[in-house]
């Protein structure tokens, strides 16, 4: 019999849920080990942490008055997928990352070994409705601990996992009380409405998720970090810069005219204690702009860095529209609500979550780093994008994830092309 356990969906459930008409909300790791992963002892790992969250062995139920988590049965086989020696290691990595678990499934994670040559690949995809990137990120530096723990001690990780709140509310929690009554008032709408996009092909019924990735080397990544930093520019503001500058390469938009990117902001920043909450979305986004095509990539990153300022100066960066959503749920039905969030709401044409540093160190299974590896967010539908950079080992890699064809596949990769010459370009003005 299937287990009836119910839980509250929370507000970013119910916000992300509603993005499936803009992306497929999954989460996507690669983390490659020069090592060979002891099998059983990830299969053991893995039942512990989806066991002890309960959201990751739930179906979400969308009713029409109050949608809820409700926890299913499932086995080893649904969650872990164990591939030896396969033929093109690329090919079988990206046809599982690219798959998609709708949020009427049993179990909202998988995870695939890929074996070859005598390395492994460690490969998970992730439903966004359960955690975003940051938490993502703490949730596999506890799973690595605990495998290590598990293979040289015989240590359960149970108690490495965190249990607890899911709330928004709890970006609150450490507001004093004048700053927490000012942010449950900040109701104003900061939907990005600009129409600048990618030109991507109409939809097609032929068009199918892919990634296209871009990798800057470590070296390359260290003349980049070290000319932002000449200006004062952030990796971030490099970033935003580069990424706006680039559009302007591989579309027809008039060079004086502003583009906006919405940024995605981790809003743990204002939580000073994450270890009593449980794995959930803390994230929001802010618009980064460049008001026309700097004479030159400098200028542009200029521009963007800029941009971040204003942003950074508000003491409730990210907090804005958070209670507007908060009310819109609560007076109303889910459906009803939903309904009327879609009028006010505007999906961002392009967005960008630098999701930052994968540490090798909380990373490493058994003394075993990882030696390359990537996360990226969700697969976009057209005509929107998302662009998402991690660094790992000093490099750093771009992705775009989107459904399409293959010219909307080329047109990404000759945008990443653009800004490759860009980063060499901001390197040598910078000298």
């Amino acid at each position: 019999m299937a287990r009836k356990d119910k839980h509250n969906a929370e507000l970013w459930d119910k916000m992300h849920y509603m993005f499936r008409d803009y992306n497929d909300r999954m989460v996507h790791v690669v983390l490659t080990y020069d090592y060979l992963i002891d099998e059983e002892a990830l299969k053991n790992t893995v039942i512990c942490f989806v066991e002890r969250i309960p959201v990751l062995h739930s179906s979400f139920v969308s009713n029409v008055a109050e949608p809820y988590w409700e926890e299913k049965d499932y086995t080893f086989e649904d969650i872990l997928t164990v591939i030896d020696e396969p033929d093109d290691l690329d090919k079988t990595v990206e046809d599982f990352i690219m798959q998609y678990l709708p949020p009427e499934s049993n179990v909202q994670i998988k995870v695939a070994l890929i074996n070859k040559d005598g390395k492994s690949t460690l490969c998970i995809i992730e439903n966004h409705m359960c955690m975003d990137g940051g938490d993502l990120k703490s949730f596999l530096a506890a799973f690595c601990e605990g495998y290590s723990e598990l293979v040289e001690e015989g240590k359960s990780p149970v108690g490495l996992i965190r249990q607890g709140s899911r709330s928004f509310d709890e970006v609150y929690s450490d507001l004093s009380p004048a700053e927490k009554r000012a942010a449950k008032q900040l109701y104003k709408n900061v939907s990005n409405r600009d129409k600048h996009g990618f030109p991507f092909s109409p939809d097609s019924d032929g068009d199918k998720s892919f990634i296209v990735k871009r990798k800057i080397s470590k070296e390359r990544f260290a003349e980049i970090y070290a000319a932002g930093k000449s200006i004062d520019a952030t990796v971030n503001d490099v970033l935003v810069g580069n990424f706006l500058h680039s559009l302007y390469d591989v579309t027809d938009f008039d060079k004086s005219e502003e583009i906006v990117v919405s940024c995605a902001i981790d809003l743990r920043r204002y939580i000073n204690d994450l270890s009593d909450l449980g794995y959930t979305n803390h994230t929001a986004y802010m618009p980064c702009s460049i008001p026309g095509r700097g004479r030159d990539i400098k200028e542009s990153i200029e521009f963007a860095k800029i941009s971040a300022r204003k942003n950074k100066d508000d003491r409730f960066m990210g907090l804005y529209g958070l209670p507007l959503l908060k009310i819109a749920y609560k007076a109303m039905p889910f459906l009803a609500s939903e309904n009327v969030i879609k009028i006010g709401y505007s999906n961002p044409l392009l967005s960008m979550s630098n999701i930052g540093v994968l540490n090798t160190e909380k990373l490493s299974l058994c003394g075993n780093p990882p030696v390359d590896g990537f996360m990226t967010g969700a697969v976009k539908y057209k005509p929107f994008a998302l662009m998402s950079a991690t660094s790992l080992n000093g490099e750093m890699t771009l992705c775009i994830c989107e459904r399409g064809n293959a010219d909307d596949k080329k047109l990404i990769e000759i945008f990443f092309d653009y800004m490759d010459q860009h980063f060499d370009e901001f390197v040598d003005l910078c000298k």
